[in-house]
C-alpha cells in the first residue's frame, strides 16, 4: 500500500517539492573534504565523519579491525577521556552512534544546531588523539565478541548470509565479513588497532557531512577552526585482491537445527555504480524491482499468490561499493513445497525474464516507485546525509547523487535488458540453501 501511494505522490507532488536539497562543498588546506546540505524544517543538525576505510582494507589476517577500531573510538582522548564524549552528546539532549561497512566507517550525532561547534570539537579531537587504555581494548574486544556471538554465531540465517558471502568473492576481501572471522577478532590486540588508527584516521582520508539548519559559510569556519588544524598526513595507498573471473557456477548448503522457514538465495556478482557502464546500475535497480520490489512485482506475484508456493520472494541490486555490486533473488517455500521446487521457478522465472524482457507497464511503475521512494527518504535528516556520506566516500560525486531521478528515468527496458543480460549468468552466481532437519528428511524421502 505505501508503494501505492508512493507511486501516486510522484504525480500529485509540486514539481518544486520534488528539487534535490541545496548542497555545498568545500576542501580544506590538509585535504579533509566538507559537504553541507541545508534542511532548515527544525532547529537540529546531523554531524558526521566518514572515513573512507573498511573492513575490506583490512591486512589479511585480521578481519574485523576496523569495525573493532570504531568501538575503540568511543573510549576517549586525553581532553574528553573515559567515554565523556558519549555523555556530553547525551548532556547535550543529543544521539550519536558510528558504523562500519566494507568500504567506509562513519560517526555521526544528531543535536540542536547550536551545539554543533562542540561536536566539532569533539570529534576533530579522537581523528589523532585516540587514547586506548590497557584495560580498555580487551574489554572492548570481548564486547565485539559478543556481538558476533549474538548477531552472527547464534542466528541462523546470518551465518548462511556470512557463508553465502564468502562463497560469493574468490579472491575479494568483500568476501569476509565486516565484524571478522571469530578466530580473528579473539586475536586482535591494541597495538593492531593504533597501527590501523594511524594509517587510515586522517583529513585526507575524510568527509564531513553536516545536514540541517545551518549556514554553510558558518560551517566552513568551524570546519576550518576544529578540523583544520589537524596536520596533514600521507595516506596508504587503497590495495585490494582483485576477483579473478568466475568460470563456474558455485553452490553451499547449510542445515541447522534451529531454522524453522527454509530459505533459496542466489547471487551473482554485478558492477557497483563506481564501476558499472551508463546505464547499468540504474538498469538494474529497475530489475530488482521489477522482479522483487513488492506484492505487485514478479516474483511475489507469481511465487506467493499465483502459484501458492512460497511465504515471501524478492529481489535487490546493492550496487552503492567500491569495488563490485551484487544482484540478489530469494524465496522461501511455503508448507511443503520443497527447496528444490522453489529453486526450480525461481529458474524458470529468470529464463522467461531473459527470453522475454520485461514490459513498458512494468518499466513505468518501477520507476514512479523507486523515485517517490528516494523522495521520501529525504523527510529523515540523517537518512539524507547518509545517502551523501555512503555515496561520496566510495568515489561518487555529488552531481552524480543529484542526478540519479533523470538516469532513472531516461533508462530504457533495453538498458534493463542489456543489464540482466550481463549480470544473470549462471557462471557468476552462487546458489545458497538453507534448511532445517525436517527439509533435509523430506529431502532424502523424495
Amino acid at each position: 500500500m505505501r508503494r501505492l501511494f508512493a507511486a501516486l505522490a510522484v504525480a500529485l507532488v509540486p514539481q518544486a517539492a520534488l528539487a534535490e536539497p541545496v548542497v555545498t562543498s568545500f576542501e580544506l588546506d590538509n585535504g579533509m573534504r566538507g559537504v553541507v546540505i541545508e534542511d532548515h524544517r527544525a532547529p537540529v543538525v546531523t554531524h558526521m565523519v566518514w572515513y573512507k576505510v573498511g573492513s575490506a582494507d583490512e591486512t589479511p589476517g585480521k578481519t574485523g579491525i576496523a569495525h573493532y577500531l570504531e568501538h575503540l573510538l568511543f573510549k576517549g582522548t586525553e581532553k574528553f577521556p573515559n567515554g565523556r564524549f558519549s555523555e556530553i552528546v547525551a548532556e547535550n539532549g543529543g544521539r550519536e552512534n558510528a558504523f562500519t561497512s566494507r568500504d567506509y566507517t562513519g560517526y555521526f550525532q544528531n543535536i540542536a544546531a547550536d551545539r554543533l561547534d562542540l561536536m566539532m570539537e569533539m570529534e576533530a579531537d579522537r581523528m589523532r588523539n585516540l587514547v586506548i587504555g590497557d584495560d580498555d581494548w580487551q574489554a572492548e574486544r570481548d564486547v565485539v565478541g559478543e556481538e558476533r556471538r549474538t548477531r552472527t554465531d547464534n542466528v541462523p540465517s546470518a551465518k548462511f548470509r556470512e557463508q553465502f558471502s564468502a562463497a560469493l568473492y574468490l579472491g575479494h576481501p568483500y568476501g569476509t565479513p565486516v565484524i571478522g572471522w571469530k578466530a580473528e577478532v579473539e586475536a586482535l590486540t591494541k597495538e593492531d588497532a593504533l597501527e590501523f588508527y594511524a594509517r587510515f584516521y586522517a583529513p585526507k582520508n575524510a568527509i564531513l557531512v553536516v545536514a540541517g539548519d545551518v549556514d554553510p559559510v558558518e560551517v566552513e569556519a568551524l570546519a576550518k577552526k576544529y578540523y583544520g588544524k589537524i596536520e596533514s598526513v600521507d595516506l596508504p595507498e587503497h590495495v585490494r585482491g582483485v576477483e579473478p573471473p568466475h568460470l563456474a557456477e558455485r553452490r553451499i548448503s547449510m542445515t541447522d537445527p534451529r531454522v524453522a522457514q527454509p530459505q533459496f538465495m542466489r547471487g551473482y556478482l554485478a558492477p557497483s555504480y563506481i564501476t558499472a557502464k551508463p546505464g547499468e546500475a540504474e538498469g538494474l535497480v529497475l530489475l530488482a524491482d521489477i522482479l522483487g520490489g513488492g506484492s505487485t512485482r514478479r516474483m511475489q506475484r507469481v511465487l506467493t499468490r499465483d502459484a501458492d508456493m512460497a511465504i515471501y520472494a524478492g529481489a535487490y541490486y546493492s550496487g552503492l561499493a567500491r569495488d563490485h555490486g551484487e544482484f540478489v533473488v530469494y524465496a522461501g517455500p511455503k508448507g511443503d513445497t520443497s527447496l528444490a521446487a522453489i529453486e526450480g521457478a525461481v529458474d524458470w522465472m529468470l529464463e522467461d525474464l531473459l527470453e522475454n524482457g520485461v514490459t513498458d507497464e512494468e518499466l513505468a511503475r518501477s520507476k514512479k516507485s523507486l523515485i517517490a521512494d528516494e523522495i521520501y527518504s529525504q523527510d529523515s535528516q540523517r537518512a539524507l546525509a547518509r545517502e551523501y556520506g555512503a555515496a561520496l566516500t566510495i568515489g561518487m560525486s555529488i552531481e552524480d547523487i543529484q542526478g540519479w531521478r533523470g538516469r532513472v528515468e531516461a533508462t530504457t527496458a533495453e538498458d534493463v535488458m542489456n543489464a540482466a543480460r550481463k549480470v544473470l549468468d549462471r557462471k557468476r552466481s552462487v546458489t545458497g540453501i538453507l534448511k532445517g532437519p525436517d527439509a533435509e528428511k523430506k529431502e532424502a524421502a523424495e
